[in-house]
């Protein structure tokens, strides 16, 4: 009897892997739409009428209140550095990452965009990890930075070739947001703080901060835009952002394991690009093309964790809710 119900414990736990592996990839699906999109439905508004103001306004004011629950049912829990590390993670990926990344938009292509600002930061998180806090990086995570750096070059200059002159503005802007979005993920990475905690608290003291120089300033121009424009952007921005990619992903990374983070992130450039076809007309060359499956590629190979790690597998330090 005992030996029919390892048996039948084995064919369950078989059965149950590859439904657990597809639901992790149809999560991961959801959130690189969502988190591709942004870049392109951004981009959308900031040639428009709205501007760089009102799209964090929107951001953060919806998100604030969409994730204030829970920094209500948790406000017992949360010791007050658990606050100030949120104002820090604010600072680094709240209101300046999104200014950074939404100038970065209107002054470069949602291509370029998708492609600078998200592959990037694990080439900037690799770095920062290897020179600031000592940790090795195997030799494929140096190649696929390699790949990274040699896939933007040749991207920068396929869009001058086509377009002109890149903005050095605009590059300079993603280039920024990247790296502040590589010092909070390694912050985030070692601190006490969920997933959701740490983006309720984000859209709390982004709003708490930006929303008062917005209107005090009288920086919207709400009143001009499109009630179709403005219903777009709250959705979009406010609550699948702020709510729903959050979900997405975290789901998805429970699934499918942590490597999953950067795996997604490889494939923003690609959606991206495809997504900004229909949406604003922006036909990728085949040159940049080209760079972005290069990209892609140092992403993937960057992701790979060195043989270290897996034979000691780092033990989790956070709940996951």
């Amino acid at each position: 009897m005992g030996l029919d119900q390892e048996l039948a414990g084995s064919t369950g736990a078989a059965l149950a892997s590859p439904r657990k592996r597809f639901a992790g990839l149809l999560w991961a699906a959801l959130a690189v739409l969502i988190f591709a999109g942004w870049f392109v439905i951004t981009r959308f508004s900031v040639t428009r009428e709205l501007r760089i103001w009102d799209i964090t306004a929107l951001r953060f004011g919806i998100g604030a209140i969409l994730l204030a629950p829970v920094l209500i049912r948790r406000r017992a829990t949360l010791p007050p550095a658990a606050w100030r590390e949120g104002l820090a993670f604010a600072l680094l990926w709240g209101t300046p990452f999104v200014l950074l990344v939404a100038l970065g938009l209107s002054l470069t292509s949602a291509a370029q965009a998708a492609s600078i600002a998200p592959t990037l930061m694990p080439l900037f998180a690799g770095i920062f990890a290897w020179a600031f806090l000592g940790e090795r990086q195997g030799p494929h995570r140096w190649a696929g930075y390699a790949a990274i750096f040699a896939g933007l070059c040749l991207l920068i200059l396929a869009g001058a070739a086509a377009h002109g002159p890149p903005s050095a503005a605009g590059l300079g802007a993603l280039a920024a947001a990247a790296a502040m979005w590589a010092v909070y993920t390694l912050l985030f990475r070692k601190s006490g703080l969920t997933p959701i905690e740490s983006a309720a608290l984000i859209c709390f003291w982004s709003a708490t901060i930006f929303l008062p120089a917005y209107l005090l300033l009288g920086l919207s121009r709400l009143s001009q835009a499109s009630a179709s424009e403005i219903a777009l952007q709250s959705v979009y921005q406010g609550v699948l952002m702020s709510g729903v990619a959050i979900f997405t992903f975290n789901r998805a990374v429970s699934l499918l394991g942590s490597s999953a983070a950067t795996a997604i992130i490889a494939l923003l450039p690609a959606v991206a690009s495809l997504l900004a076809v229909p949406v604003l007309g922006e036909i990728p060359s085949g040159v940049e093309c080209a760079a972005i499956a290069i990209i892609v590629v140092g992403v993937l190979l960057a992701s790979r964790r060195p043989a270290s790690d897996i034979a000691n597998p780092p033990q989790a330090q956070r709940r996951d809710s």
